[in-house]
């Protein structure tokens, strides 16, 4: 039996870590983020849609997505961001489930994990067998963005006020694994859902 298992958490919790370890562990792994780029490559339908309803300058000099400068429009405008949602969430879900539904056909009991931020927030509950939060304390989710390169005060506070409460991701939760200590504390943890997950289910 195959399972669809979501991965979430809030922005700089660590999702992509988890997710790069399921993956070195044989963990078939999509990501909302990877499948939104696939999206807007150059001479896309949602590209075009996008340059045509925001204009020109958010494209590249190779004709790419400038994503940092979409990303800086979207958080500076509720409208602007509702109007991409709308775009490209619709065809993030469509890609999810194809993907999954090939990957299945291949390997019958394996399971699949969604990497999704705002995995609760769009209500991607009932597409899913189980959701896995990675969380960290508020504190260490600003440390870690802080950190990061071309992230203003503002963005922090307009991409973290854009997201659920913690407690009601927590709560929506089937299991979840803490990231608030050290890498190896982070793979140990790691290890222990994965082998629950191999005594279900499998991931093959």
């Amino acid at each position: 039996m195959t399972r669809r298992i979501g991965l979430t958490g809030g922005i700089a919790c660590g999702k992509s870590t988890v997710a790069e370890m399921f993956h070195a562990a044989g963990v078939h792994v999509l990501d909302a983020d990877g499948i939104a780029r696939d999206l807007v490559v150059p001479g896309s339908p949602a590209l075009q849609a996008i340059i045509a309803h925001f204009g020109p300058a958010l494209l590249g000099a190779g004709g790419d997505l400038d994503r940092a400068a979409l990303r800086a429009r979207i958080f500076s405008d509720p409208e602007a961001k509702l109007w991409l949602e709308a775009l490209l969430h619709p065809r993030i879900r469509e890609t999810f489930i194809a993907r999954s539904e090939e990957i299945e056909r291949q390997h019958p009991r394996a399971s699949v994990v969604w990497v999704v931020p705002l995995l609760v927030e769009n209500g991607y509950r009932a597409l899913l067998d189980q959701i896995l939060v990675v969380d960290c304390p508020r504190t260490v989710q600003i440390e870690r963005l802080r950190a990061r390169p071309g992230w203003t005060a503002e963005q922090i506070t307009a991409v973290m006020a854009a997201q659920c409460d913690r407690a009601e991701r927590i709560a929506a939760a089937d299991w979840v694994i803490p990231n608030d200590g050290t890498l190896a504390r982070l793979e140990a943890r790691v290890a222990a859902y994965l082998r629950s997950l191999q005594g279900t289910s499998g991931f093959a």
